[in-house]
């Protein structure tokens, strides 16, 4: 359900955040770009993750959301990048937006029980697909859900930025940075060396 782009000049705010929020020790999964390779047991990570922001209750839910977002279907998801662990950090992190992650996660309760009589978390997975998919998609809008569509969006932005500044996500992208060399590799356009083949940048 994923689908959303991240517009470049807040994905520099969300990189340099994400590399703050690496340091954090309460993280246990989710870690920005690259393993301490000569890590001492100051800076091994807890196994169990304790929410700065959510309550328990809330924290499941977003366990959730993420993992629909991102699934892990035949391969690493929210789940293992730990991106429910970013969000929690994210939101405690900026009190601009924790109103809208509280009110989102209670529209999204108080919805399942008036569809369901049961909150989301307690709900089949394919009432939950139900739910969701009217929420992020344009054709199956209803009237009444507009809460709900705009709280899904802030959580699918918060997913993406999560799983594509961690380890798994950046592996996905096949990120550079990830990568040891022995030596500096060289330029690769031995026969431009000016350069002059290549386009103006875009920024």
């Amino acid at each position: 359900m994923a689908g959303q782009s991240v517009e470049r000049r807040e994905m520099l705010r969300i990189l340099a955040m994400a590399s703050a929020a690496a340091q954090f020790p309460g993280f246990s999964r989710w870690t920005f770009a690259c393993e301490h390779v000569r890590a001492d047991s100051t800076q091994i990570k807890n196994t169990t993750y304790a929410p700065q922001f959510f309550t328990p209750a809330e924290y499941t839910t977003v366990e959730r959301l993420t993992e629909m977002i991102i699934p892990s279907d035949g391969g690493a998801g929210a789940r293992e990048a730990g991106v429910s662990e970013f969000v929690d950090f994210m939101v405690w992190s900026d009190p601009s937006v924790q109103y809208r992650f509280r009110f989102g996660l209670g529209w999204l309760d108080a919805h399942s029980e008036r569809l369901h009589g049961k909150a989301f978390v307690a709900l089949e997975p394919a009432e939950q697909n139900e739910i969701l998919r009217r929420l992020a998609y344009k054709k199956e809008f209803r009237e009444g859900e507009e809460d709900g569509r705009v709280f899904f969006d802030l959580m699918r932005e918060y997913t993406l930025m999560g799983f594509y500044t961690s380890r798994v996500g950046l592996e996905e992208l096949d990120y550079p940075g990830l990568k040891f060399y022995s030596e500096s590799p060289s330029c690769p356009h031995v026969n431009d060396r000016e350069h002059l083949h290549l386009p103006p940048p875009k920024y």
